[in-house]
């Protein structure tokens, strides 16, 4: 089994200031560990840092999946999950926001907005 580096506090606060970004208010982190299989082709588990919060009625966690390297997604409940159509990212920033945006879509979506509509057709 492999363990990968914690999340640095810098990278912490990178994420907490994306989110204050998004939502004009701070938002509670918590700290988690997952079991994650880091290619589909293997069985090997790999112990990851994860960080966890909740907005707007859905849940995020983003994985540390290597020194440099993060995975994230989104659910509503553990039927219900999400990604971004990106197995890995590089830049923690590109993450966090990518997931951000994926999941506004899908609100919107879900809400039955469809992109182009303006306000006088809702």
């Amino acid at each position: 089994m492999t363990e990968m580096p914690d999340f640095s506090e810098a990278e912490l606060n990178t994420v907490r200031e994306l989110l204050v970004q998004r939502y004009q208010q701070a938002v509670e982190l918590h700290l988690a560990d997952a079991d994650l299989t880091l290619t589909p082709q293997s069985n090997q588990i790999s112990v990851c840092p994860a960080v966890f919060w909740r907005a707007r009625d859905c849940n995020f966690v983003l994985f540390k999946t290597g020194e440099r390297e993060f995975r994230c997604q989104f659910f509503y409940d553990p039927t219900e999950q999400f990604g971004t159509g990106h197995s890995a990212y590089p830049n923690l920033d590109e993450c966090v926001a990518t997931v951000l945006q994926v999941q506004s879509d899908h609100e919107r979506e879900r809400a039955g907005v469809v992109s182009g509509t303006t306000g006088n057709e809702l």
